[in-house]
C-alpha cells in the first residue's frame, strides 16, 4: 500500500500504520486524530544525511523544513538523527529551543521577519539567517552590533526556474514575494550591500524553487544557475560562496496521479543535485561549497495519516454523495487552498473494494469545507473510520480553531505503540485568552 510499508492491512481487515491498528487508535485517542510513523520519519532523515555523507564527503547539512510539521517531538527526532532544522517564525524557533535543539544547526527563513524575531534569533545564537529584504539586512546588522557579534547570513536568490507545481507553491517565478532575482541584477545588488555590513558574515546563497516537484531536472537547472551566479560574484565582487542552500520541494505520493518514490528515489534527487554542484565547481573553478537542503514534506508527509469518524451521509440523487466526518478545513485546509488531492480508505474495512465516489465533507459552516471530492470508497456507514493518507505535512501546521473546533491531537507510533506528541485541546483552551472588559460585565 505504501512504498516503504508504513501502511498495511492486517488480518482483521483494518488499516495499520507503523504496526498500530488504526481502528484501535481511534478507539483509544478519539477522532479526528493525526498519526505519525516514527520509523518512516527517521528513515527519510537518514536517506538525505547518508547521501551527503557518501557522495559529498559529508560537506553539507540536512535541514528539516519544520513548517511542514512543527512540534517538540519532531525536533527531538531531528536532533537524534544529527540533522539541522529550518524555522520560519519566532514560534517555530521557540519550539525548537524548548526541545533542546542546538541553535547553531538552526537556519531562519521568512520574507518579513519581525524585529522581535530577529532579536530572539540572535539571543538564541542561531546558526544562520536567510536575508530576504534590505530591511532585514539592516535589522540583523543593528541587532548583531548591539550584541557585539558577527551573524552568519545567506541571501535568498531567485534563479527563475519554474517547476510544474501549483501556482501558490511556486516560489522562484519572476513575480514571487521570495528572493532577489538573479536575472534582473537584484541578487548582485543585495550581495554588494550585505558585504558592506561589518556585523554580517555572508556565507552564500539560498534558493528554493517550489514544492511538490517531481522533475529532477528542475533542481539541476536551479543549481546550474546558482553556480554561474556564484562565479560572477567572485569575479565582480571578490566574494567566494561557502554555502549553497538549495531548499526543498521534493514531491510525495498523495494519489495514483503521483509517482510512488522509494527511498532510493529521493537519494537520486539529491545525488543529481550534488553532481550538478560538482560540475559547476569544475566549470567555474569554485571551491566546493557546503551543501544544504531543506526537505520537509518528503520527511513527514507520507509518514502521517488523519483518522476521522463518519457522521451524516447525504446523497443528492443524480449529482453527488456527501460523507461527512468529524473533522474538516480546521484540521486540513489544503483542499480549500490548493484543491489538493488525497487518497482515503475506510480504516475499519480496509480490504473492501471501493464501490462509489463521494465527497468527503467537513463539519464547518462553509460550503467549501471539503477534504476531497470524487474519492473512491466502499459504501460508508455512520461510525466507520476514515483514514486520509499522506497528511503528515502541512495539516497540523495549518490547522486552526475555526468555528471553535478543536485542533486534533497527534500521536507518534513506534513499533505498534502510540503516544501523544500533541495533547488534545479542551473547551477551556478555546477561551484561555478571551477577555471580557469590565464595562461589559
Amino acid at each position: 500500500m505504501n512504498t516503504r510499508e508504513t501502511l498495511k492491512i492486517n488480518e482483521k481487515g483494518h488499516l495499520e500504520i507503523g504496526g498500530a491498528d488504526c481502528v484501535e487508535l481511534a478507539e483509544i485517542f478519539g477522532t479526528p486524530l493525526y498519526v505519525f510513523d516514527e520509523a518512516y520519519i527517521r528513515s527519510m532523515m537518514r536517506v538525505y544525511r547518508e547521501t551527503i555523507a557518501e557522495e559529498y564527503g559529508g560537506n553539507g547539512l540536512v535541514l528539516y523544513a519544520s513548517k511542514a510539521f512543527s512540534c517538540e517531538a519532531v525536533y527531538a527526532i531531528a536532533k537524534q538523527e544529527r540533522i539541522g532544522v529550518d524555522v520560519v517564525s519566532g514560534g517555530e524557533l521557540y519550539t525548537a529551543m524548548c526541545a533542546g535543539f542546538p541553535a547553531d544547526k538552526i537556519y531562519m527563513h521568512g520574507n518579513n521577519k519581525l524585529p522581535r524575531e530577529i532579536a530572539y534569533a540572535l539571543d538564541c545564537g542561531i546558526g544562520c539567517i536567510v536575508v530576504d529584504a534590505y530591511t532585514e539586512a539592516d535589522l540583523i546588522e543593528e541587532e548583531a552590533k548591539k550584541r557585539g557579534i558577527v551573524q552568519n547570513v545567506l541571501i535568498r536568490v531567485n534563479p527563475g526556474v519554474e517547476a510544474h507545481t501549483h501556482a501558490y507553491v511556486q516560489t522562484a517565478t519572476p513575480d514571487s514575494k521570495f528572493g532577489f532575482s538573479i536575472q534582473s541584477g537584484a541578487a548582485e545588488e543585495i550581495t554588494a550591500y550585505v558585504l558592506k555590513k561589518p556585523h554580517l558574515r555572508l556565507m552564500g546563497y539560498h534558493s528554493h524553487i517550489g514544492s511538490q516537484i517531481f522533475e529532477e531536472q528542475s533542481f539541476v537547472l536551479a543549481v546550474q544557475k546558482n553556480m554561474r551566479f556564484a562565479a560572477e560574484m567572485r569575479q565582480k565582487l571578490g566574494f567566494e560562496m561557502q554555502e549553497l542552500n538549495m531548499g526543498g520541494g521534493f514531491g510525495i505520493w498523495y494519489t495514483d496521479e503521483d509517482a510512488r518514490i522509494p527511498a532510493e528515489g529521493y537519494r537520486g534527487y539529491l545525488s543529481a543535485l550534488i553532481r550538478a554542484v560538482k560540475e559547476g565547481c569544475k566549470t567555474y573553478s569554485l571551491r566546493p561549497p557546503k551543501i544544504l537542503i531543506e526537505p520537509g514534506r518528503s520527511i513527514v508527509g507520507e509518514a502521517g495519516v488523519t483518522l476521522y469518524t463518519v457522521g451524516a451521509i447525504k446523497e443528492i440523487v443524480g449529482l453527488k454523495k456527501y460523507v461527512a466526518i468529524d473533522g474538516g478545513m480546521f484540521d486540513n485546509p489544503r483542499y480549500c487552498l490548493y484543491q489538493s488531492k488525497y487518497t482515503a480508505i475506510l480504516a475499519n474495512r480496509a480490504a473492501e473494494r471501493p464501490t462509489e465516489r463521494v465527497s468527503l465533507a467537513g463539519k464547518c459552516c462553509e460550503s467549501g469545507d471539503l477534504i476531497g471530492v470524487d474519492l473512491n470508497l466502499p459504501e460508508a456507514h455512520i461510525g466507520d473510520i476514515v483514514a486520509v493518507l499522506s497528511t503528515g505535512a502541512y495539516n497540523y501546521s495549518m490547522a486552526s480553531n475555526y468555528n471553535r473546533n478543536f485542533i486534533p491531537p497527534a500521536v507518534l507510533v513506534n513499533g505498534g505503540k502510540a503516544e501523544y506528541i500533541v495533547k488534545p485541546q479542551t473547551y477551556a483552551d478555546l477561551v484561555r485568552n478571551d477577555v471580557i472588559p469590565p464595562r461589559l460585565k
